[in-house]
């Protein structure tokens, strides 16, 4: 595909000699030149432009802060600032607008042309996963959700007949189905769709900012409440309010949005005059809510409101025809962020992941095929490239490593170590164990 790269600068020989430059180093590329932003602004609102290499000082305006304003117009392009005179806020600046670097002229005529190199590859990563996010369904629309086996299409046809009403929904499923990928779904589908739709996890808030987090407060209604604060149902309003973890809310939040719920009506913290909104609430959890009920952990009243439409997502192993689907998915939008060539997906590979268990379902998979890529040798998934300590639960029986587990484990958090380069942090976050936790096993098996 031929690449397109804008150059603007008002000094004329100077850009000519750049294009000149450019345009010898790729056959495949097309130059576009403005002396101003302006001319600028006007190419850039009829061609689909890669790159755009721009000066900082033009004649009718700042290439530093023109660059929110070239991204509007190309969210996926990616934007090279030259000056004459370098200046660290400038660069600083001009990193947080979103420009991909800021170089100064003639100090890096070697740098220009690997730069533009990096610049291209990372339009073209974006490109692709933006393509591949829009096939199959970052946007969350119901046609758009993997999965062909019967379990996954009953709660889809669920789900598209509430979508058209303004019923509130409770979501039951275990974790790592997909509760809140449905509830983004129904939103979508809906005719709240061009509003907000905000999302909340019960259990990652403390109970006591909860309330204030779901209704707002005024200032000074508490300690640290220095200005009035709109709350999510306020943000919330003509759109979609997603409740995850409904189960792990208060008693005492409860009867508040109970009356919510039945009324459009709430109060700020602090505040003695109700708020009106209009807000759609779908909740999911995990739990038996009705068992909670029945245990004074969860008001029965509340409990039958939210309930008014209930779509129960299948786990992982009741739809074990839909791996192969997810395992295609996951691998192709994995190996695009990572800038790999998509790998051959073995059938002994699909069929062991076929027969482990899934506590984590969905999200557990994702998580064990981004590992495998990193784990990968040659240019095909199979079993050598599962995880440290992943085990097949077939017949109450786990697959052991023939090798010592020492010498796996060590060997595992090597290849993950040199997939992050070095970043700790990261590292950990992919072998799902503490920092500490991984400092140790370096230590411990003396890796360098």
């Amino acid at each position: 595909m031929l690449k397109k790269i804008l150059l603007i600068d008002d000094e004329d020989k100077l850009r000519q000699l750049l294009a000149r430059i450019i345009q010898l180093e790729w056959e495949d590329l097309e130059v576009f030149q403005a002396s101003n932003l302006k001319a600028g602004y006007q190419i850039l609102k009829t061609k689909d432009i890669d790159v755009i290499i721009c000066d900082v000082k033009l004649p009718d305006g700042n290439g530093v802060e023109a660059v929110m304003e070239i991204k509007k117009l190309q969210p996926f392009s990616e934007v090279l600032l030259m000056t004459a005179f370098g200046q660290i806020p400038d660069g600083v600046q001009a990193i947080k607008n979103g420009a991909f670097d800021y170089m100064t002229k003639g100090d890096d005529n070697n740098k220009i042309i690997p730069l533009i190199y990096k610049a291209f590859e990372k339009v073209e990563i974006i490109k692709r996963v933006n393509k591949l996010e829009e096939k199959v369904g970052k946007k969350y629309a119901f046609d758009q959700i993997i999965g062909e086996s019967k379990e996954i299409n009953k709660a889809i046809t669920l789900g598209k007949k509430v979508s058209q009403t303004d019923a509130t929904v409770l979501l039951l499923g275990e974790t790592g189905t997909g509760k809140e990928v449905f509830a983004q779904a129904i939103h979508v589908e809906s005719k709240r769709n061009s509003k907000s739709f905000v999302a909340l996890n019960c259990s990652a808030v403390n109970k006591d900012l909860l309330e204030s987090e779901l209704f707002g407060h005024v200032a000074g209604s508490f300690t640290g409440a220095i200005r009035d604060k709109k709350g999510l149902f306020e943000e919330a309003n003509q759109g979609t309010l997603f409740l995850d973890e409904i189960g792990e809310m208060p008693l005492e939040l409860q009867a508040k949005l109970l009356r919510v719920l039945e009324t459009g009506e709430f109060l700020k913290v602090g505040e003695t005059l109700a708020t009106k909104v209009n807000v759609r609430v779908i909740a999911a959890t995990n739990r038996n809510l009705e068992q909670l009920s029945e245990e004074g952990l969860f008001r029965e009243d509340l409990y039958y409101r939210l309930s008014v439409f209930t779509i129960l997502l299948p786990s992982l192993k009741e739809r074990v025809s839909d791996i192969p689907l997810l395992i295609k998915y996951f691998v192709g939008l994995n190996a695009v962020k990572m800038n790999i060539k998509e790998p051959i997906i073995e059938d002994s590979y699909i069929e062991i992941l076929k027969k482990h268990y899934w506590k984590g379902n969905v999200r557990e998979l994702k998580n064990i095929i981004e590992r495998s890529l990193i784990l990968i040798e040659g240019d095909s998934l199979d079993d050598r490239s599962l995880p440290y300590g992943f085990s097949i639960e077939s017949n109450n029986k786990n697959a052991l490593s023939q090798m010592a587990l020492s010498e796996n484990e060590r060997r595992h958090i090597q290849k993950v170590l040199a997939y992050t380069k070095g970043n700790k942090a990261e590292a950990a976050r992919l072998l799902e164990i503490g920092v500490a936790t991984l400092y140790r096993k370096i230590e411990e098996y003396k890796i360098h």
